[in-house]
Parts: structure tokens; C-alpha cells; sequence
């Protein structure tokens, strides 16, 4: 069977190596990044990226390129020269240009924070965003950038994304099951809420809509909101971990901080669930497949 050809930006990180580990057979990746040891190319670069898009078969663009790091961003924000404006809005304005130019769908993976952690229940598509921290609003404005521009897209915000497989930068889960193994975890907090992504669950979603190429904008988590402390509870009890799980207060920490902190972060995937041809795993399940 011949591989179907695909564009994707940050195919090396968490969330798009899985992706592309587990549909390698299924797809033809062409993968714009800085790193590639024979073709790096730049997103903040416009040329470069109206290059790449030029040669390309794909009708289709999974853009996942991000500076994450929010409290690295928070120490740039206002800066539009810094790293984080400049591949979180300005790469995506190229995407967008360049999709625009060859008619190609734009898949753009963004986040939950987005919005300020104020609810006190899942945030449901139709919330109004207002980011409190500068990676939020740089993701934010992505958001916009796309939603006004004459493509077809789809937006998937996603939160706190963990694997079943270990990965050189540890994720969530990862980090809090070795904290857990060696006795060494900080207190986990009890007043902050986040709605955990279980990434082998959401390639599934992403190759859903590749397929469907469905547009708008998905909440595309778990649909379950958690605590910190409940979720390294969970971890202890399934992997019966010697570790203590202390709890601790976001609102203790916050006196220590000098950056926005959302109180909660979990997301609505009733949208979403309604148009998905399989069912994803709820987070307890999801915690028992992953590999330590």
C-alpha cells in the first residue's frame, strides 16, 4: 500500500513522535524542523516554509511546533522578538500563508491554557478564552490568526499530555511515578485541576480527523478533570509505589511565584466525542497501560 504523504511540525516532541511511531506504516511524513540532519527548516522562516510546502504532495498539515515552556515564556512576555512569539505566532502565520497558497488542511494542536483558570467546571468550547501568561496568549493568538484566515482547519486544544511509553523529556505521569519510586515527590496540590491528555489515545484523534479532515475548533483531552494529588494517588495505588503522596496547596505556592498560575485547566470533550468513531480511555485505564 502506498503511504499517504502528510506535513508535520514538531514531530520530534512528545506528542508528534508517537504520532509518527505508531502510523509510520500508514503515512508518508515530511516533517518541517529545525533539527532534521538534512533539511532543517525554520517555521519563523517564510521562506523556507513556502519552500518546504511547494515540494510537497500532502494535502494535510499537523502543526504541532510550540515553545512550551511557560515559565520561560512568562521571562519573554510582551517581547514579539522572543523565541515563544516568534514560533508560537509567527511560524504559525507562515503555516497558515503557506496553506493558504497550496490548499493544504491545518491541523494546529493548541492548549488549555488558553484560557484563565477562573471555572470551576470544564471549559467547554464555547468559553470565552483570556489567557493570563504570555504562552497562553502567544497560543491564543495563533488561535485567532488561524480562525480568521480563508483555510480549512481544525483547532485541538490538549492539556497536560502524558504516554505509555517513556520519552528522553519525561512527562507528567513519568516524572511523578520516579518522584513516587524514589520517595523524593514534592507536595502535590489539592486546589489546582487539570484535565490530563493521554497522548496514545489522541494520535488516534489526530489520524481521525487526517482521515475525516472535519474542521473547527475540539477540546481533545480526557474529558476528566483531576487534581495533582489525585492523579499521583492514582499513580501510587495502581503501581503500589513505596513514595509518599503529600499534599500541598496552589495556593501556598503562588506566594513563591512570579508568574499567572491557572487554578484549573480541565476541558469538555463532549464535542468531540460525539463525532469519534472509538472511545477513549478514561485516565485510570490509561494509567495502568503505561510502561515504567
Amino acid at each position: 500500500m502506498n503511504k499517504i504523504p502528510l506535513l508535520t511540525t514538531g514531530a520530534n516532541g512528545l506528542v508528534g513522535s508517537h504520532f509518527i511511531q505508531t502510523y509510520a506504516p500508514k503515512y508518508e511524513i515530511d516533517s518541517l524542523e529545525l533539527s532534521h540532519p538534512t533539511n532543517p527548516v525554520d517555521i519563523t522562516d517564510e521562506s523556507a516554509v513556502m519552500n518546504s510546502f511547494a515540494t510537497s504532495a500532502a494535502d494535510t498539515v499537523i502543526h504541532l511546533a510550540a515553545f512550551t515552556d511557560v515559565t520561560k515564556a512568562w521571562e519573554q512576555r510582551d517581547n514579539k522578538e522572543g523565541v515563544a512569539y516568534q514560533v508560537n505566532v509567527v511560524g504559525t502565520k507562515n503555516i497558515i500563508k503557506a496553506c493558504e497558497q497550496f490548499n493544504k488542511y491545518l491541523i494546529y494542536i493548541s492548549t488549555a491554557y488558553v484560557f484563565d483558570g477562573k471555572k470551576t467546571e470544564l471549559y467547554t468550547e464555547t468559553d470565552t478564552p483570556h489567557p493570563i501568561e504570555w504562552y497562553g496568549q502567544t497560543k491564543f493568538e495563533a488561535e485567532q490568526l488561524i480562525a480568521q484566515s480563508e483555510i480549512n482547519w481544525t483547532i485541538l486544544r490538549i492539556d497536560q499530555p502524558f504516554r505509555s511509553d517513556a520519552f528522553p523529556k519525561l512527562d507528567l505521569a513519568h516524572r511523578l511515578f520516579n518522584g513516587l519510586r524514589d520517595n523524593n515527590l514534592y507536595p502535590m496540590f489539592i486546589d489546582h485541576y487539570f484535565g490530563p491528555t493521554f497522548i496514545d489515545d489522541f494520535t488516534q484523534v489526530l489520524n481521525f480527523f487526517v482521515e475525516q479532515k472535519t474542521t473547527g475548533l475540539f477540546h481533545a483531552t480526557s474529558g476528566e478533570q483531576w487534581t495533582d494529588y489525585e492523579f499521583a494517588q492514582a499513580l501510587k495505588e495502581i503501581f503500589q509505589l513505596p513514595g509518599e503522596v503529600k499534599s500541598g496547596k496552589l495556593a501556598d505556592y503562588l506566594k513563591t511565584l512570579n508568574r499567572p498560575y491557572q487554578k484549573n485547566t480541565a476541558l469538555s470533550t463532549a464535542k468531540l466525542t460525539k463525532i469519534l468513531p472509538f472511545k477513549q480511555k478514561n485516565i485510570r485505564e490509561a494509567i495502568k497501560l503505561i510502561k515504567f
